[in-house]
């Protein structure tokens, strides 16, 4: 099995993802074949660390996925590359379950992956040691082979941290990062800025490489993450794409861009072929029998989508004469007839009677778990699936005709009860849903659009 390394921290916000986009720059730099993955349900994460790598970041996550799959995916995407690099979530021992079951440790104990622990050391110096130990000593932390020191002040902070782990610590210091606000990546509402936004994207990652290569023992991580004990073999899996079954309009732009490549692959296998197009620059839809329009932030572009009518008034009588449209999240707000944030409004599409708000404060944030109302052949009347949430956005205004697939069962969706607007042809929702935990969604949606072609 491919070598591999975890990069996680005692809690968020700690630098392990600039971490992780300054090692896969820096390992691609070298010629190494680099495969990401991002622990948990994150949509950003994985984009930058793709960019940074140059192939496809795979999500693990416990909650969604099961044990099984997790390990099953990260054997099946990680085999065969120069080193396999995981970046943990939240804390390193924190998670849904109190036993710590689905933490970034459970994570590294089950792939026997080496972490490497991201310290923040701003306002500390001898107390970074009971830290850094209290890791080590709970339950498997002992996965844990180095730390890397961030935000350091000055050199005389460095010195006093690096003797303070001398005489306390019992691992290495692989790196020590200086205050730089030239690494820094803008934090949104709902995590890190999206790379689809960043218009220098190239020259930030190079950026990072560079202050990563200067600070950090890239050689070093390497070699620790080729100490990795061997995995079994992933199980060979044969993949042929249909010839088509039915054309989907899929919105990928600065945007809407939230979208998890399994669902993706998962869409083709079964015949959906996958069209983009730019909600933001595009003056028309190209040739397809339905429409997919993912999460994103398309608040924070809501003038430019207002100005772009032309698509949005084809969007718009599309789905008035039938056409199957699909949306998530942000795909939910563009579809509606206005959003308001910041005191400024905007017309959206229009094809849902509803009005949105956002709000200071998250609306719905984390895990979810919605129940088939029997309103639609899937997930059927009363199965469970877990899926998850992240908006800032409300309904604050819902017009006649309006139905919901789904009970909300945790989180809130669109009004704390249901979630899955159902409206002529359209079924609009802010859950989440990921191909390996939602079985049979990808079905679903393949005989959702292909119902109106053959109606036609």
């Amino acid at each position: 099995m491919s070598p591999r390394i975890m990069i996680t921290a005692p809690r968020k916000s700690c630098g392990k993802t600039t971490v992780t986009i300054g090692l896969a720059a820096a390992w691609k730099q070298l010629g190494l074949t680099v495969r990401a993955f991002k622990k948990g349900p994150d949509f950003i994460d994985p984009m930058w660390l793709a960019k940074a790598s140059g192939h496809v970041c795979r999500n693990l996550d416990f909650h969604l996925m099961g044990e099984e799959a997790v390990c099953d995916h990260f054997l099946a995407h990680a085999a065969g590359c120069d080193v396999a690099l995981v970046e943990g979530n939240h804390g390193y021992f924190d998670g849904q379950d109190l036993e710590g079951g689905d933490c970034s440790a459970a994570l590294a104990k089950r792939l026997q992956t080496p972490a490497i622990l991201v310290v923040d050391c701003k306002g500390t110096s001898r107390g970074i040691a009971p830290l850094i130990n209290g890791h080590l000593a709970f339950p498997d932390g002992g996965w844990i082979r180095g730390v890397i020191l961030n935000n350091v002040a000055s050199p005389r902070h460095e010195k006093r941290l690096r003797q303070v782990l001398e005489r306390y610590c019992p691992l290495p210091v692989l790196g020590c990062l200086p205050r730089s606000g030239a690494i820094a990546i803008v934090e949104r509402h709902l995590g890190l800025q999206p790379v689809a936004e960043e218009e220098p994207l190239l020259e930030r990652i190079l950026t990072i490489r560079d202050f990563i290569s200067r600070h950090v023992d890239v050689a070093g991580i390497l070699e620790l993450a080729r100490s990795a004990p061997p995995l079994p073999a992933p199980t060979p899996r044969a993949v042929t794409l249909p010839a088509s079954r039915v054309r989907v309009a899929v919105a990928m732009d600065q945007a809407t861009h939230f979208y998890y490549p399994e669902n993706l692959e998962a869409l083709q296998t079964l015949g959906v072929e996958l069209r983009p197009f730019s909600l933001l620059n595009d003056a028309t839809l190209p040739e397809a029998d339905g429409l997919y329009i993912g999460g994103g932030f398309p608040e924070v572009f809501m003038e430019r989508l207002a100005a772009n009518r032309p698509l949005l008034s084809r969007i718009r009588d599309a789905a008035e004469t039938g056409m199957p449209v699909y949306a998530e999240c942000g795909g939910l707000m563009v579809l509606a007839e206005s959003l308001v944030w910041g005191g400024r409004e905007a017309a959206m599409i229009g094809a849902l009677p509803i009005a949105l708000s956002m709000e200071a404060k998250p609306v719905g944030y984390g895990y979810m778990e919605i129940e088939g109302s029997g309103l639609l052949p899937w997930p059927g009347e009363g199965r469970r699936i877990r899926c998850h949430e992240f908006h800032h956005s409300r309904v604050i205004r819902q017009g006649e005709g309006i139905r919901h697939a789904f009970r909300v069962r945790r989180g809130f969706g669109v009004d704390g009860e249901g979630d899955g607007i159902l409206y002529r042809n359209i079924l609009a929702c802010y859950a989440h849903f990921h191909a390996l935990a939602a079985e049979g969604w990808a079905g679903f949606l393949a005989d959702f659009w292909a119902g109106k072609k053959k109606s036609t």
